[in-house]
């Protein structure tokens, strides 16, 4: 797979509009809920195809959400890391893989065309392998994060107060 997916990006906007879809820019829905359909682009991975399955089940509006690699996503990612309780001989090669990503900055990294059907969202999704990296590396680090959990089982009060 490419290293930046702008000219796919740019490809699958001119397809879609020769098809005579209505393209809504909207947010990801990768994660909407247990109602989504994902396309498996491992066997599949032609948009056409998820394209004209749209088609032929009469859809007219493709959801379309694009990412762009931010020089922020690497800023924050090494400040989580600095913030988390990893082990230095763990974190080290880490925050090297982080740096490293930083070449990506500006590079469509992600791209998504969904739509809905019988009250089902259907989703093709396309991610680089170095975003696939890097969302890697936000999991690493989120393992050794300091979080508030053992707060949250001793509540002084007995389950009575809610945080709502």
């Amino acid at each position: 797979m490419t290293h930046d997916l702008n000219a796919l990006k740019a490809e699958i906007e001119s397809h879609l509009e020769a098809n005579g879809l209505i393209v809504f820019y909207g947010c990801s829905r990768a994660l909407d809920d247990v109602h989504t359909v994902h396309w498996d682009v491992d066997r599949h991975p032609e948009y056409s195809a998820f394209v004209k399955a749209a088609r032929d089940v009469g859809v007219k509006m493709i959801v379309f959400h694009h990412r762009e690699f931010g020089p922020g996503f690497v800023d924050d990612a090494l400040e989580r890391l600095e913030e988390s309780d990893m082990p230095a001989e763990e974190s080290r090669p880490l925050e090297h893989r982080l740096r490293d990503l930083r070449m990506y900055a500006g590079f469509t990294c992600a791209l998504e065309l969904s739509f809905d059907y019988q009250e089902r969202v259907y989703l093709f999704e396309l991610r680089t392998e170095w975003y696939l990296e890097f969302l890697d590396a936000l999991e690493e680090i989120d393992v050794y994060f300091p979080g508030d959990d053992d707060e949250d089982d001793e509540d002084p009060i007995g389950g009575y107060y809610s945080r709502n």
